[in-house]
């Protein structure tokens, strides 16, 4: 679509639709034609969700999970089993085990992988938190609920080094997840037989 063709502040909102996960320039145009079609429905309202997002979402200090209290829901929930953490890469991830229902426990998002082609170093990872929370008394269990990827492997088997020292058994995902797979992508009964079929890393 020519830039002549629509208004600066049309196309200010295709480009940034278009960074998007899985919204490519077609797709953004699409859904900004549909947005400003429904503009009442839809863009007045998405605005102003987003705009409260913006001032009230935050990052757990504890685990890594986005919530508009910090600490989060899951970190002040006394119903969970304080003796496991979750590994995980991504909130989606976080997001995706817990609409198994497979587990009441701990969570910590590390933010990533390691991975030397995209220059991601365990300093740029939330893995230094872990470590401490892992080091505490009341932690029996770290599971390592990372993607079935090259990079989440080499990450598994890095975090399963530094955690020798915690005195911590350290668990993953059963091999239910599919190699290549991303937990975010998966069904819950996926999940859920994963999580129960966990075994020592």
């Amino acid at each position: 679509m020519p830039e002549q063709t629509v208004g600066s502040e049309i196309e200010r909102l295709i480009q940034l639709l278009s960074r998007l996960p899985g919204l490519g320039p077609r797709s953004a145009r699409r859904a900004s034609l549909h947005l400003i079609k429904h503009r009442e429905k839809l863009l007045g309202p998405l605005a102003a969700a987003m705009a409260e997002a913006h001032d009230t979402v935050v990052i757990c200090s504890k685990c890594g999970n986005v919530d508009t209290r910090d600490p989060c829901m899951i970190c002040r929930d006394r119903q969970r089993d304080p003796s496991i953490i979750c590994v995980v890469e991504e909130v989606g991830d976080l997001w995706a085990l817990e609409r198994s229902g497979a587990l009441r426990c701990r969570y910590h998002v590390i933010g990533g992988t390691l991975s030397a082609i995209e220059g991601i170093r365990p300093e740029d990872l939330n893995i230094t938190g872990l470590i401490e929370r892992a080091s505490q008394a009341e932690v029996k269990e770290v599971l390592l609920a990372l993607n079935a990827t090259v990079d989440g492997q080499t990450t598994a088997h890095y975090l399963t080094e530094r955690l020798a020292t915690a005195g911590v058994e350290v668990s993953r995902l059963a091999h239910g997840v599919p190699v290549g797979g991303e937990l975010d992508y998966l069904d819950d009964g996926t999940l859920a037989a994963a999580v129960k079929s966990r075994r020592p890393f």
